[in-house]
């Protein structure tokens, strides 16, 4: 790794800066916040403004804020996410970890579509494919994207006379039943899968959310019932949060998931 040009790790911290609090700041601000000495300051920020990456807040003198520039920058950035691929490269951190199939999904109408899937290398795993289809109410993934839909837009696409397809013994097939699940996995952020989809598997998913904080897919993790138990589950919601709010920072996403 090359050595690290002290300038530029400086102009950085004063650009993060900008992403707490109210977003403006003063160079008195950032002396005290960085304890660098004035004149660096001074001059850093000089050149940041000359540069369009920050500009001075109108009305309030020596205030400043973020500047075209970044928006720039982020825009580009975000023109080139690609959530599959973003997720293909979480789930493999996850798998990793835990050595379990990891999946992320998306929501279609009353389906989920996996659209990227990290294998376990146990000779024991859920037979799986990104690409597949299956009906969101039956498993974790579906569930999570479900429950975060709103009242309205839920009782659209499963209304109270639905009829819902059992998969499995497990499988929810009562919308009112599954609304109270979804109550559940809303106040939890999490959602968990009882043999519903595969009878042999249970599975933990938590939320994946874009830069606006919509979730936009849910990262899920399957285990074979031989190696399930209360106390990994623990462990495992865990790990899906962590590479759900991996995945939403990734996507552009501030904050808590």
């Amino acid at each position: 790794m090359g050595r690290l040009v002290p300038a530029v790790t400086r102009a950085l911290d004063i650009l993060e800066l900008f992403l707490e609090g109210d977003g403006t700041l003063s160079a008195p601000d950032i002396v005290r916040r960085l304890q660098l000495p004035r004149t660096t300051v001074h001059e850093l920020v000089t050149t940041l403004a000359a540069r369009k990456y920050i500009v001075q807040v109108t009305g309030q003198p020596g205030r400043y804020r973020l500047g075209v520039r970044p928006y720039q920058l982020g825009s580009r950035y975000a023109e080139q996410l690609d959530l599959a691929a973003e997720g293909q490269q979480v789930a493999r951190s996850v798998a990793e970890t835990c050595d379990e199939t990891v999946h992320v999904a998306i929501l279609e109408d009353t389906d989920v579509i996996y659209i990227a899937k990290v294998d376990s290398t146990h000779a024991v795993r859920m037979v799986s494919a990104a690409g597949r289809r299956l009906p969101a109410h039956c498993t974790s993934v579906g569930k999570m994207l479900l429950a975060s839909l709103p009242e309205s837009e839920l009782g659209a696409r499963i209304p109270d006379g639905a009829r819902l397809a059992a998969m499995t013994p497990n499988s929810i097939t009562d919308p009112a039943a599954l609304r109270d699940a979804l109550a559940e996995i809303r106040q939890r952020g999490l959602a968990l899968e009882n043999r519903e989809s595969n009878p042999d598997v249970s599975c933990v998913a938590a939320p994946v959310r874009d830069r606006t904080g919509h979730v936009v897919a849910a990262l899920s993790i399957s285990v074979p019932m031989i190696r399930w138990s209360e106390d990994r589950r623990g462990e495992l919601e865990q790990l899906a949060l962590k590479g759900a709010a991996e995945l939403s920072e990734r996507l552009g996403h501030r904050g808590a998931v």
